[in-house]
Parts: C-alpha cells; sequence; structure tokens
C-alpha cells in the first residue's frame, strides 16, 4: 500500500501544477492590464482567456495520448509543458507571446486533469480510490494556496514583480516531470495493450496476497461485448455521458473559477484596498486546502453522493449571501466571509468528486475518452465564465452575476438527488457494467 500511496502522490502532483499555473495569474492580473494598456475584451479574453483555451485544447485532445502513449507518458509531457510554460511567460515582452506560452500551460493542465485521475483510480484498491484519487484535488487547492501566496510575497519586489510570479512554476514543474519518470503504468492501461506480464507485476504490488490472475480476468472481462475502435457516443454510454456532462456542467456554473482568477478584483469590488484583498486571498486559498482535506477523509466514508448534498446546500447559501451583499452595500469583510463559506462549500462538494466521480463512471477502454469528454465540458466552461467577468461586473453587476451562480447550484442539487448515482467502494468494472445500457435495454428501460 506504501508504494500505492507513493505513485499516487507522484501522479497527484500534476494537480498542484494544475492549481498554481491556474491562480498564479490573479497576482499579475491588473498588472499586465496595465503594462500593456490592454481593453477588457483583449485582456480577458487573449491575455487572460489563452491559458484556458489552452486547457479546452488539451482536455479535448488529452485523451487521445493518455489512451495511445500511457497514461505515465502523457504525465511526463505534461511536466514538460509546465516547465516550457513557466519559462516563455515570464521572459515575455508582449501580451501575444505571453499569451501563446500562457496557452502552453494551458494544455498540459487540461491533459493533466484527464492522465492524473484516470492513473490513480486505475492503480487504487476500490475501498481507497475516493482518497488516492482526491489527492488530485487536494495538490490543486494546495497548489491555489501557494500560488497566493507566492503573489503575496513577490509582489512588492519591483516593476517586474509579475515575471517572477509567473515564472517560478518551473522549479517545481521541473521537479514533478523527474519524479514521474519513476512510477510504473497502470496495469489496465498495460492489458489494453496485451501487455500482460507487466501488468501482472503491478497487480501484485497493488494487491499482494490476491490472485493476480483472477484480478487480470476480472479486468478483461469488463471489455467482453465491446466493438473495436467504439466511442462513448454510443447509446449504451449515454447515462455515463450524461453524468460527466451535468457534474463538469455545474462545477463552472458555480462560478469557482471567476472567483479563483479574479478573487482579488472581486474582494476590491467588494470594498477591500488592494493589499487587504490580495492578503485575502491567501486566507481563501488556506480554506479551500482545509475543506478539501476534510472532503477526502469523508469520501470514501459517506461517500461522493453525500458530499455533493453537502456542497450544494452551502453553495446556494454562500453564493444568495453574496449577492445581497452586493445589492445591499455591506461592508467588504462581510463579503470576503461569505466567500469563504463559498470556498468551504466547493471545496467539500464539487471540488473533491468531480474528478474522483468521471474517473469511475467509463468503462476500462474508454476511460481516457471518457474524461476527455467531462473534461472538455469543464474547461470550455472554464474559458468562457471567467473570460466574461470583467464584462459582466462592468455591464450588468456583480450581484446579478452571483445571483444567477445561485441558481444554478439549486440546479446542480436536484441533479443530485434525482440522477447521480453513488459510487463508493464499487470495483471499476462493477461500476462499469451498472451504469452501462445492455443490449436488451436498448428499445427502452433502465440503466442496469
Amino acid at each position: 500500500m506504501k508504494k500505492i500511496w507513493v505513485w499516487s502522490i507522484t501522479a497527484a502532483l500534476a494537480g498542484f501544477l494544475f492549481g498554481f499555473d491556474t491562480v498564479v495569474i490573479s497576482g499579475a492580473d491588473k498588472t499586465l492590464q496595465a503594462l500593456w494598456g490592454s481593453s477588457d475584451v483583449f485582456h480577458g479574453v487573449v491575455v487572460i482567456g489563452m491559458a484556458l483555451w489552452g486547457t479546452v485544447i488539451g482536455a479535448l485532445l488529452g485523451g487521445i495520448p493518455t489512451n495511445k502513449l500511457g497514461r505515465k507518458n502523457t504525465l511526463i509531457w505534461i511536466g514538460i509543458f509546465y516547465t516550457i510554460s513557466a519559462l516563455g511567460s515570464a521572459l515575455s515582452s508582449d501580451p501575444i507571446t505571453f499569451a501563446i506560452f500562457r496557452f502552453i500551460g494551458g494544455l498540459g493542465v487540461g491533459a493533466s486533469t484527464i492522465a492524473a485521475p484516470a492513473y490513480i483510480s486505475e492503480i487504487a484498491p476500490a475501498k481507497d480510490r475516493g482518497k488516492l484519487v482526491g489527492l488530485y484535488q487536494f495538490n490543486i487547492v494546495f497548489g491555489i494556496l501557494i500560488a497566493f501566496f507566492s503573489n503575496y510575497l513577490l509582489n512588492g519586489i519591483g516593476e517586474n514583480a509579475w515575471r517572477w510570479m509567473v515564472g517560478v512554476e518551473a522549479i517545481p514543474a521541473a521537479i514533478y516531470t523527474v519524479f514521474a519518470l519513476t512510477i510504473p503504468k497502470s496495469p489496465r492501461w498495460l492489458l489494453s495493450k496485451l501487455r500482460v506480464d507487466e501488468a501482472k507485476t503491478v497487480l501484485e504490488v497493488i494487491n499482494p496476497g490476491m490472485d493476480s490472475e483472477h484480478m487480470m480476468l476480472e479486468i478483461e472481462k469488463e471489455s467482453e461485448g465491446t466493438i473495436p475502435g467504439e466511442n462513448i457516443f454510443l447509446m449504451k454510454y449515454r447515462f455515463p455521458l450524461i453524468l460527466a456532462f451535468c457534474i463538469a456542467f455545474f462545477n463552472q456554473l458555480s462560478g469557482i473559477n471567476a472567483f479563483l482568477y479574479y478573487a482579488p478584483r472581486i474582494l476590491e469590488e467588494a470594498g477591500l484596498g488592494a493589499s487587504t484583498a490580495l492578503l485575502s486571498s491567501i486566507g481563501i486559498g488556506v480554506t479551500n486546502m482545509l475543506f478539501t482535506l476534510l472532503g477526502i477523509y469523508l469520501i470514501d466514508r459517506m461517500g461522493r453522493k453525500q458530499l455533493m448534498y453537502i456542497g450544494s446546500i452551502g453553495y446556494i447559501i454562500a453564493l444568495s449571501l453574496v449577492a445581497c451583499a452586493f445589492y445591499l452595500n455591506w461592508e467588504g469583510i462581510s463579503v470576503a466571509f461569505f466567500l469563504f463559506l463559498f470556498i468551504a462549500a466547493h471545496a467539500i462538494g464539487q471540488g473533491t468528486v468531480i474528478w474522483v466521480f468521471i474517473s469511475e463512471i467509463f468503462p476500462n477502454h474508454l476511460r481516457g475518452y471518457g474524461q476527455s469528454f467531462g473534461s472538455s465540458v469543464h474547461w470550455i466552461l472554464a474559458a468562457v465564465v471567467p473570460s466574461l467577468i470583467p464584462i459582466l461586473f462592468a455591464t450588468i453587476g456583480p450581484g446579478i452575476v452571483f445571483t444567477f451562480f445561485a441558481f444554478m447550484m439549486f440546479l446542480q442539487l436536484l441533479f443530485v438527488a434525482f440522477i447521480m448515482p453513488e459510487t463508493k467502494g464499487v470495483p471499476l468494472e462493477e461500476l462499469s457494467k451498472s451504469l452501462t445500457r445492455t443490449k436488451k435495454d436498448k428499445s427502452g428501460g433502465d440503466f442496469k
């Protein structure tokens, strides 16, 4: 089990770089807009948004290397992309060059949401799968916290502080790339490539004392009845496709990425000074990390669905209060408190559950493509929503924006109550059978 933890933590470090890369731009946001004299539209769509569009492309195409090259090799290339992006962004002298290198980092972010959860879910025992895949999310929020803290420390070092903010990521990116070279390949991926002996060796480490031959037969049995070259858009995979779409859709329609990218700006809109707003961002990062740890502790105890209930109700309360604060001109500190509550709700619910859940609901031979679909929905919205925030705040105002997010979280609550299944503790192969529509169901009826 010790080796599984080491391998899982190593793969999950891709999440640290994801979190750091995503949020580090918040510290340089207003500086870059002033430096290059960008309009709100150009700044939102190109300077800030290009990394997000890179993430969309990485998510759309990341299933291809994840399935063809393997989970491990894809993770290594992700580390290389992060390193190039950090160094190139720091050395950029114009917004277009900066956007290109941020785009490269975005490719790494998008691909990591596929390769890392897929890898960890395929080496994890069913009873520990939630918390092991949850390590990816913990590393995301840890990376966010370190990015906020790094931005705060580097903020006052001079006019080139923004270069240090975005460039320092190259250090952990290079370290992660070296670590990724040491992990084994996924046993389920190896079996899909008919590399039976290598798969057996890894399975014997994952479950010492268990019959590895029997485990391989169970994994191979799961693929019986599949059609060579089939895809996730076949009718029998409609239910897991709907589940992946809904959880990714609601994740972004909570406003989480819009808030993380523009945390200092939102807090300044609420009446806090620039320095206080930046410092409050560190508090947001701490809250995110602590409640993610709580979510990871609970996910294999309470289950995915129960955490989503808690998170959905917390979202509705917090976002409604934030909206009221802007409508009624409450003090800035109260807005900060409500946003902290929002972050706590996200961390214990969607933040902990999303990558675990998407990594569980697709069959082994289509997991990379299924996760690519879910990640693509997530990241397309993550590109669109934050890009619109400066424009929406300037036109309709933050109160209406947060009211909309609160309403979407009410719809998420209905999804959790009436559609979302519980996946806690169920082996991946059994989940595949239960969520895939069988041939005798094709004329109608329930998903089995």
